[in-house]
């Protein structure tokens, strides 16, 4: 078994036993992926403040998301196609969050469906909405998500329209995936991969296969997103959803300060600051970047969650410090599915536990409610001075 030390050694393992298409949907963002990359490289600026002579005993990374108690302040972002990464690859991915103790958001886009989740966990998770067109849809699937007794509506805000993903269209992403010749040339080599997908019926949208009037073919992503998703969205058809789900809500998407007060007088529980994992507006500002301006908007009024470019221990430590109430993970736990199913997910949160952890003592703290400005560095202008 190969020493797994970081999320990249998870990466390095994903790539080599997961389909191409399947790959680089992970692992890429939209035209020149600038903001894709900058999500990551961005925490770099940031840095750690080491402390010494501190007692480091009795540490504790618990603490609470939108009043749910959690292990750590980490919560498994939606993802979509998850359940291609690996067979049933969202109710593995949901099996190990419960374990951890730390949140599940299962996406609309999910291969499992939500009663498949339900079926295989004990405890509520919570449920990722995309806002359609067909409003009787939208109903029944927030009816669905009651039923299974999720704990919290995360409402993703941008992506109203598909940002272009280059690597997507010249892959042919599918699901299930057309049987190209490039494609059988690919499987070929991810023989693990093709007999457990063999062993699973889920290998299709489960929330919308049979349950979409007038969609006929969702082989194709993109098609599906022209034909349903709503590029009218707006914040009345916020506050309608809201008032049908009656329970907590989590508005994700947010990267501008105005947004940020919307969502507050919307009355939203909590909101998250995402750019989509650069996946929609190449040259937006990174997630870390744009996180200090929101807080200054609304910080105190409402709980803050970061989302996109979390890779380490460190950098959940970096905008906790920051400020954030809660970060999300999204490549990371599939760059863990993708290489070891169940246990990968499992893995990739210790990983990132045992650093942020570790990490925390070296700045002088023990608890993770205790950190904040006094354990980082920031660099005059991290946000920009924009005009």
């Amino acid at each position: 078994m190969p020493v797994i030390t970081c999320i990249d050694d998870l990466k390095r393992l994903h790539k080599r036993r997961t389909p191409k298409m399947f790959y680089d949907y992970c692992e890429s963002g939209s035209w020149t992926e600038q903001t894709f990359r900058e999500n990551t490289s961005d925490f770099n600026d940031i840095r750690l403040r080491q402390r010494v002579a501190v007692n480091m005993e009795g540490r504790t990374l618990e603490t609470e998301m939108i009043g749910q108690k959690v292990s750590m302040p980490v919560a498994l972002a939606p993802v979509g196609l998850t359940g291609m990464q690996r067979a049933d690859g969202e109710i593995k991915a949901a099996r190990a969050a419960e374990k951890f103790g730390v949140p599940f958001t299962l996406s609309t886009m999910s291969i499992c469906s939500i009663e498949d989740v339900a079926e295989h966990t004990t405890k509520p998770f919570w449920f990722q909405l995309y806002t359609m067109k067909d409003q009787d849809y939208l109903r029944r699937l927030i009816g669905r998500a009651k039923d299974a007794k999720c704990s919290a509506l995360v409402i993703t805000l941008d992506l109203q329209i598909l940002g272009q993903r280059h690597k997507d269209l010249k892959n042919g992403l599918s699901a299930p995936p057309k049987l190209t010749p490039a494609v059988i040339a690919d499987l070929m080599t991810k023989w693990t991969w093709g007999i457990e997908m063999l062993q699973t019926k889920r290998r299709q949208f489960g929330n919308i296969v049979g349950h979409v009037k007038g969609v006929e073919d969702t082989s194709r992503l993109g098609e599906w997103t022209a034909q349903q998703f709503d590029p009218a969205l707006d914040w009345s058809k916020i506050e309608e959803i809201k008032t049908m789900w009656d329970g907590p809500v989590i508005l994700k998407g947010i990267l501008d300060p105005e947004d940020a007060v919307m969502a507050k007088k919307v009355g939203c529980d909590a909101i998250v600051v995402s750019n989509h994992g650069g996946r929609q507006q190449d040259g937006a500002l990174s997630s870390i970047r744009a996180l200090d301006p929101i807080l200054q908007a609304v910080g105190g009024d409402l709980e803050v969650h970061l989302d996109s470019g979390i890779r380490s221990g460190q950098d959940v430590l970096k905008a906790v410090a920051m400020g954030a109430t809660g970060t999300m993970i999204g490549r990371a736990f599939v760059h863990g599915l993708g290489a070891q199913g169940e246990a990968g997910v499992t893995r990739a949160l210790e990983v990132i536990r045992n650093e942020l952890d570790i990490s925390m003592a070296f700045t002088g703290k023990r608890d993770i409610k205790d950190v904040g400005r006094d354990s980082i560095l920031v660099p005059a202008g991290f946000s920009g001075d924009w005009v």
